[in-house]
C-alpha cells in the first residue's frame, strides 16, 4: 500500500435510513459499493480501493455501528442493512451499484439484492453463504457448529462485550493474524488499525447485535420459513480453500439460485479473508468481472 494510494483516499458520511454511515471513496465512474465482513471496517478493502478505481467510483463504508458509523441500539437485520445500502447508493447520486460483500457483507448484497433488486447491477460475494444455507450447515454440521462457537457465545448479554473488550489485542490477532492461512497477510499496523477500530465507544455491543438480532426468533422464523429467493444478477463467487470461518462447504448450491450468469473459484492456500490474504487474485478476479457485468 503506497503513501500515493492513501493520499486519494476520500472519506465522507452520508445520511442514510435514518442513520449517519461514514465512507472511504477513491476513483470516478459507475458504482461499487464494497461491503465488509464481521469485525472488520472499511479498511479491510485497503487492497482493492486503488485498483478498482481505476475504473469505477469505489465506496467502502462503515457497515451500521462500526468504527465511524453511528451505533444505533436497534436495525441490525439483514432487511435493515440492506435497507442502509440502498439509501447509500442514492446519497451518492446514483441509481444502482455493483455489490461486493465479504463475510456479513456478501449476506447483506444478497438481502439487496432480493429485496431491491432494481439498485443492483452485479455482485461478487467473497466467503459469505447465504444465511439461510449458513443457519442449516451450522445446525446440522458439527465441524461448522464447532468453527461458528462465537455466534452462540454472542447470544449470551453484556458478558461478551466485557470479555472482549478485556482481551481485545488476543482477539484481534487470533482472528486475523492466526485464522489467516496466507500469514504475511497482516501486519502490526493492520493490527493496531482493526483494535482501534474495535475499541470505538459501542462498537463490540453493535458487531455483537449483527448475530444476536440473526439468531432472534423473528429472524430465525422467517429465514427458516420462506424459501430462498432467486438472484437475477450476474454473480461473481470467490471462497478460500482453507477457509476455517465459513468452510466452502457453504458454497454448494449457492449457484442454482442465480438465474444470470454465475462464476465460482475457489482460491488455493487461502483462508476466510481472501481480499486480505490474496489481493493480487482477488483483484483480478473482481477487475475482469466488474468491468464485464
Amino acid at each position: 500500500m503506497t503513501n500515493a494510494s492513501v493520499s486519494a483516499w476520500q472519506h465522507g458520511f452520508v445520511e442514510t435510513n435514518d442513520i449517519r454511515l461514514h465512507y472511504v471513496t477513491q476513483g470516478e465512474g459507475e458504482l461499487v459499493i464494497l461491503l465488509h465482513g464481521f469485525l472488520e471496517f472499511w479498511y479491510s478493502w485497503r487492497h482493492q480501493l486503488p485498483i478498482l478505481s481505476r475504473h469505477f467510483k469505489v465506496v467502502a463504508p462503515d457497515l451500521r455501528g462500526y468504527n465511524d458509523s453511528d451505533k444505533p441500539a436497534a436495525g441490525y437485520d439483514l432487511e435493515t442493512l440492506g435497507r442502509d445500502v440502498k439509501g447509500l447508493i442514492q446519497a451518492l447520486g446514483y441509481e444502482k451499484a455493483r455489490i461486493v460483500g465479504h463475510g456479513w457483507g456478501g449476506s447483506i448484497a444478497l438481502s439487496l439484492a432480493e429485496n431491491f433488486p432494481q439498485m443492483v447491477q452485479s455482485l461478487a460475494l467473497l466467503s459469505a453463504p447465504h444465511p439461510q444455507r449458513f443457519l442449516q450447515e451450522a445446525a446440522s454440521n458439527l465441524d461448522q457448529f464447532g468453527q461458528s462457537w462465537y455466534i452462540w457465545a454472542a447470544q449470551v448479554p453484556n458478558l461478551p462485550e466485557w470479555l472482549v473488550n478485556a482481551n481485545l489485542p488476543r482477539l484481534v490477532s487470533g482472528l486475523f493474524q492466526q485464522q489467516s492461512v496466507r500469514k504475511g497477510a497482516f501486519s502490526a499496523e493492520d493490527k493496531a488499525m482493526y483494535e482501534a477500530a474495535l475499541a470505538k465507544p459501542g462498537a463490540l455491543r453493535a458487531t455483537l447485535s449483527y448475530y444476536r438480532q440473526l439468531l432472534s426468533l423473528r429472524s430465525l422464523t422467517q429465514l427458516l420459513a420462506d424459501k430462498p429467493q432467486f438472484i437475477a444478477h450476474p454473480t461473481l463467487i470467490l471462497w478460500g480453500q482453507d477457509d476455517t470461518v465459513f468452510s466452502h462447504r457453504l458454497a454448494k448450491g449457492l449457484e442454482r439460485l442465480i438465474s444470470a450468469p454465475c462464476r465460482m473459484r475457489l482460491i488455493d492456500h487461502c483462508g476466510h479473508w481472501i481480499n486480505q490474504e490474496a489481493p493480487q487474485t482477488v483483484n483480478r478476479e473482481l477487475t475482469q468481472f466488474l468491468r464485464k457485468f
